[in-house]
Parts: C-alpha cells; sequence; structure tokens
C-alpha cells in the first residue's frame, strides 16, 4: 500500500485507464496546458498528447455535447467540469442525450462517458458556487453516480466507472483532493452498487457519502470515548444504491442518522431515510434522522458558513437523540 492524495488516486486512475485503452480521452477547461483547475490530470498531456488530452473552451454545455457525441461514436471520454456548479450549464446535454439514449436505442448504442470533478461546498465561495447537487443527476433515469470518500475508493470506483457503458456522475470534492489514504499499488476494481462497513458499531448507524465520511468518522471516534458504539455505512454509489447493505447495519443498531452535505429538502439523504423508514421500520427503536446543509443558499461569511453545514457536534447531538441521551 502507498499514502497517497485523492488527487493522485484520481490521476493514477485516469492515466491506468488511458494506458489500457486507446480509446479513453479526457477533455475539459484547463485539463491540458494548465494540469487541470486542480492538478488531477498533471503529466497526462505530456504523457498522451493533445488528441487525447483536450483543453476546451469556457462552454460546458458544448465539450459536455462533444464528450456525448464522442462516446455514442466509440470512444470513452471522461469529462471534467471544472466545479459541477458550471455543470448547470450543461445539464439538458446529460439528462437529455447522456442519460436517455441508450435507452431510446433499445440498447443499441452506448453511451460510455465519465462526467467529474468537484460537488459541494468548499471554502469562501459563497451562495453560487457552494452547491451540492447530486441529487438533480440521482432523480434521472439513465445516469449512474458515484461519490467516493477515500482515495482507496476513488481510483478502484472510477476506473470502474471508465470502463462503464452507461454515463457515470463521479463525484469529488475540492476540499478532498489533498486528502491523503491507502492505495494499493496493482490494478484493482471497485464495482458500482456496492457499499462499504467503513466502520462496525452496535448502537447506532451512519449513513453517509463523500467528504461527510470524514465528519462522521470523526463524530465516531468522539462518541466511541462517551460508550456509544458508531456503525459508518459508505453508500460510494448512489445509482445504484446498494441498499441491503444499508438494511443490515440498521437492522442491526435499530437506529439511524443520515449525513450529507445537500439541502434536506428532495435530497438523496432524505431519500435514503424514506427507504431505511419503509424498509426497516419494524426494528427502528427511533425516527431516522437526517443531518444536512441547513436550508438557505451559503453565506459568504465565514462563520455563517460553517454554521450553515454539517459539523461533528451536529453529528454528535443527533446520535445521541436517537439514543434518547441527553446531548
Amino acid at each position: 500500500m502507498a499514502i497517497i492524495t485523492f488527487r493522485d488516486a484520481i490521476r493514477e486512475a485516469i492515466d491506468e485507464e488511458m494506458e489500457r485503452d486507446d480509446s479513453v480521452i479526457l477533455l475539459g477547461e484547463e485539463v491540458a496546458q494548465y494540469n487541470g483547475a486542480y492538478k488531477v490530470s498533471r503529466g497526462l498531456l505530456d504523457k498522451y498528447g493533445a488528441a487525447r488530452v483536450i483543453d476546451t473552451p469556457i462552454s460546458e454545455e458544448g465539450f459536455t455535447g462533444v464528450g456525448v457525441g464522442a462516446a455514442l461514436a466509440g470512444l470513452r471520454p471522461i469529462v471534467e467540469w471544472m466545479t459541477f456548479n458550471f455543470s448547470l450549464m450543461a445539464y439538458d446535454q446529460v439528462v437529455s442525450n447522456a442519460a436517455k439514449s441508450r435507452y431510446m436505442s433499445g440498447g443499441q448504442l452506448k453511451v460510455p462517458v465519465v462526467f467529474r470533478g468537484p460537488n459541494g461546498p468548499a471554502e469562501y465561495l459563497a451562495a453560487q458556487h457552494s452547491q451540492a447537487l447530486e441529487v438533480i443527476y440521482a432523480h434521472i433515469p439513465g445516469l449512474k453516480v458515484v461519490a467516493p470518500g477515500t482515495p482507496y475508493d476513488a481510483k478502484g470506483l472510477l476506473k470502474s466507472s471508465i470502463r462503464d457503458d452507461n454515463p457515470v456522475i463521479f463525484l469529488e470534492s475540492e476540499m478532498m483532493y489533498a486528502w491523503k489514504g491507502e492505495v494499493p499499488a496493482g490494478e484493482y476494481l471497485i464495482p458500482l452498487g456496492e457499499a462499504d462497513i467503513k466502520r462496525e458499531g452496535s448502537d447506532v448507524t451512519i449513513v453517509t457519502f463523500s467528504k461527510p465520511l470524514k465528519l462522521a468518522r470523526e463524530a465516531a471516534g468522539e462518541l466511541e470515548k462517551e460508550g456509544i458504539s458508531v456503525e459508518i455505512v459508505d453508500v460510494r454509489s448512489i445509482r445504484p444504491l446498494d441498499e441491503e447493505t444499508i438494511y443490515t447495519s440498521v437492522r442491526k443498531t435499530n437506529r439511524c442518522l443520515v449525513l450529507e452535505e445537500s439541502w434536506p429538502f428532495a435530497s438523496v439523504g432524505s431519500h435514503i431515510a424514506w427507504l431505511i423508514s419503509k424498509n426497516c421500520f419494524d426494528y427502528l427503536d427511533a425516527p431516522v434522522e437526517l443531518v444536512s446543509m441547513e436550508d438557505v443558499p451559503m453565506p459568504y461569511n465565514h462563520r455563517l458558513e460553517l454554521a450553515v453545514q454539517p459539523s461533528v457536534e451536529k453529528v454528535k447531538e443527533v446520535c445521541k437523540r436517537v439514543l434518547y441521551k441527553e446531548s
């Protein structure tokens, strides 16, 4: 095992897949000459050339459409959005073309394209650039949505996403790129649609994905000192969703908190909470809780910015609430 950053795990996955398969290309704003806005694609232009690592104009709808067309024509494009906030400009291409073409052709067409980049809040980015938008993609049949929370998962899941014949939305985070973790030296794949138990526990289950996994782990460590045993289910793949791993955990602990960094109304987290309430009702000793962003646009003021987001203290408080303990 090597200790590498999330950024380097993503780069290794892209590099290995480009080396393995000549049909894999990378395109997006600043991915070539500038080595990527977050330096994920460092060195790839020098290695694979401008025909496969392609700088695009600042036109998300345009280059996303090019990526979809390239996939339909037999390539395996990786489309980098500088941020998922900008992906809103390309939403029609993703929903109307990428997600629908395989279905509308009766399976005759494949759309092996990966749309990737940072999603969710970072710091000092205010209301327009701090949005967690996973739910607007998870809502669409025909799209797969992946949200790793560790370098190990990021590499294995991205390699599987690139090889998939369906369009995949691959969610990263600006704040996660420098995070470090163990990644095997040899090739490995992680199948889409398999959740992972990141921590065994017996008192309460936390279901989460992506960046909030770190909050869940920190909260679980602090709660352990107070005699509370937390199990953490890392969804990893939002669509397809591994429901059975979630239910198995909840049936063991009988209590559940869903943790995300999106707004709560009609979110991925609220949907998972509904699934648990519906399918584990007879096992629950307390209502399923949700810790998410406050239902407001992101403030620019840093103290307010922190106040509206999930935190370790909020997670601890809600864990105690479902255990009927005084906070």
